[in-house]
């Protein structure tokens, strides 16, 4: 199925202590956002891409675009105060009125294999997220002290991209919009409404940079990448 992609990176990520946005830390020489945008740019089934970024940087995104050949953007749309209003913002941009997917900018190793398993159940379910079972025990603290040990069978990390019809995401996010009401994510929105979400198992290595220590596990992936797996 055919969709567009929503890929919010105005964000400053303070976590990373970088000086600039995440997006612009070099990956082998290459822009963390220039990875993502890649997967996205060489998927068949993507039909455009919708970049939501900060208006400070325009220039930069732009001259990055430019640079690396990224023709598939067709839109860049402000930024809100929090990551949901940025998202809705570049909702607000999709002209493809079927599928949308959206997806952290700081996100580059999605696999290709595991959008189209995410985009066949979407299809299906109407809205689907990807996510890998949690592999740590999880424990309730509450003042340094442990409350509960929480049972992981039924624990899952969810990630990016998360999938919906379009005018599914589109009405969830006008009605957070509307009683302001903040998620923790995307498909939240869609729970609080009765929306059933599926959930597609995605990989370990598909991590969000965040914090310092995520760029030498990057660096490790980026190592082990198998280019098949993006192309």
């Amino acid at each position: 199925m055919k969709y567009q992609v929503v890929i919010p990176a105005a964000g400053q990520g303070k976590r990373m202590n970088a000086g600039k946005n995440k997006q612009f830390i070099e990956l082998e020489g290459v822009p963390v956002i220039i990875h993502t945008l890649r997967v996205f740019q060489k998927h068949s089934l993507c039909e455009g891409i919708v970049l939501v970024i900060n208006d400070k940087e325009r220039n930069d995104f732009s001259f990055l675009l430019e640079r690396y050949n990224i023709n598939k953007v067709i839109q860049t749309v402000s930024g809100g105060r929090e990551r949901q209003d940025s998202v809705y913002n570049g909702l607000k941009a999709v002209n493809n009125e079927a599928m949308v997917l959206i997806h952290d900018g700081a996100r580059p190793f999605i696999k290709l294999a595991t959008i189209e398993r995410l985009l066949e159940v979407a299809a299906i379910k109407g809205a689907a997220i990807v996510a890998v079972p949690v592999k740590d025990t999880i424990k309730r603290v509450e003042d340094n002290l442990v409350k509960e040990t929480i049972e992981r069978a039924s624990l899952w990390s969810v990630q990016t991209p998360q999938a919906f019809r379009f005018p599914i995401i589109l009405e969830a996010h006008k009605q957070a919009k509307s009683e302001d009401y903040l998620g923790t994510d995307d498909a939240s929105l869609l729970e609080r409404i009765g929306q059933t979400v599926a959930v597609v198992q995605g990989d370990y290595t598909n991590i969000k940079l965040t914090t310092p220590d995520d760029l030498l596990l990057a660096k490790a992936i980026l190592d082990q990448k198998e280019e098949k797996d993006y192309l």
